[in-house]
């Protein structure tokens, strides 16, 4: 490719921060829950480049002459690959996406394409625009935006924080998570945080089943845990795997190996998961954490079950088809709960908005 900007090219980041900032040049835009992206087009050529640098292309044939129509003959757009499920984000279609065959991913494409929303641009043309501020970027993505027509879209901005307020608040309804804050004075840096990002986060109690060991053998890496349902409909006793709860300080996780020992169980009768311990479900891949195409080979399997006596409050950013999506923390222990009173009802839900009307949000 003959662009100022070449690929790999690693995205610019964000660092989270508590709560929409009160003061500087900033504008606010929409968190999106998809892959990040950074589009080549060369003519054409086109390249979908992922965060980690690895070609996307293959896995999203949609997007390409959508793309050649929308885009400048030669022009570099970061932004975000989604796919919506209804009314919905559906990032669990997303990544179904990533498959290695080609026939596999045709039908996908067919059956929830993928859409591609810009939100920067690098080059146009002859020059690169990543010294320029991203207020003059904005503008030129804007003049660039004029000619997008879906799956293609322009991401709403804003510079009004009672405004950037209320969308954190509706957009988490379509399946968004948070904000993103600009310094519009700020320059493009790749893989560098220097914008921020306002996430929402909560905390639940949840019951501790199990644990597994940390990637370098030293400590806990992970506490496997779980809810009930709740619901007369469903069996109220039976604890729902929701995830894990990790983010430990190198001490607590070799604490926490004797703290967890006197609960360990092998004896599947005692255990809600006990399906899950038989050597059957490793190779069936029903187990929590059962290794998968994102796991990179590692043993994510492998995990020490627990008698379902401790409690734990977590903190957790979003719950997506009954499970914890994204980063989930954990705080700290509640000796002073009954593990038979977690259940989902404590789990906070967003009044449900159409993804069109964030796409369509007027800044």
């Amino acid at each position: 490719m003959d662009l100022p900007v070449t690929p790999p090219v690693k995205p610019m980041l964000a660092k989270a921060i508590d709560g929409i900032p009160e003061i500087g040049d900033l504008a606010f835009e929409p968190k999106w829950d998809g892959f990040r992206c950074i589009v080549f087009r060369d003519g054409d050529e086109i390249f979908l480049g992922s965060r980690n640098e690895k070609p996307l292309t293959r896995y999203f044939p949609e997007l390409v002459e959508p793309l050649k129509k929308c885009l400048p003959d030669r022009a570099v757009v970061d932004g975000e690959i989604i796919v919506t499920v209804g009314e919905h984000l559906g990032f669990d279609a997303l990544q179904q996406r990533i498959h290695p065959a080609e026939s596999r991913i045709n039908k996908l494409a067919e059956e929830t394409p993928a859409e591609f929303v810009a939100f920067d641009v690098l080059a146009v043309h002859d020059t690169d625009l990543t010294d320029e501020p991203f207020r003059d970027r904005r503008q030129i993505l804007e003049t660039i935006g004029a000619n997008f027509v879906a799956p293609i879209h322009l991401v709403p901005s804003t510079l009004d924080r009672k405004l950037a307020h209320q969308w954190y608040i509706d957009f988490e309804g379509a399946g968004l998570d948070g904000l993103i804050a600009k310094p519009r004075d700020g320059t493009y840096q790749p893989n560098k945080r220097v914008q921020y990002k306002v996430k929402h986060t909560r905390t639940a109690d949840v019951v501790v089943a199990g644990y597994r060991m940390h990637k370098d053998g030293e400590g806990v890496g992970s506490l496997l845990v779980g809810l009930h349902s709740g619901s007369e409909d469903d069996d109220a006793e039976r604890l729902q795997h929701m995830g894990v709860a990790s983010s430990f300080k190198a001490s607590l996780r070799a604490e926490l190996v004797e703290t967890l020992a006197p609960y360990i169980t092998d004896d599947p009768d005692e255990h809600p998961w006990g399906d899950w311990m038989i050597a059957e479900a490793h190779q069936d891949g029903l187990m929590p954490g059962a290794p998968n195409r994102w796991s990179g080979g590692r043993d994510t399997a492998s995990w020490v079950p627990l008698r379902c006596d401790l409690v734990a409050e977590v903190k957790y950013e979003a719950v997506l088809n009954g499970r914890f999506r994204g980063t989930t923390r954990f705080v700290r222990w509640r000796p002073d709960r009954d593990p038979a009173t977690c259940s989902y009802d404590q789990l906070e839900t967003a009044a449900p908005i159409s993804i069109n009307a964030v796409l369509t949000a007027e800044g």
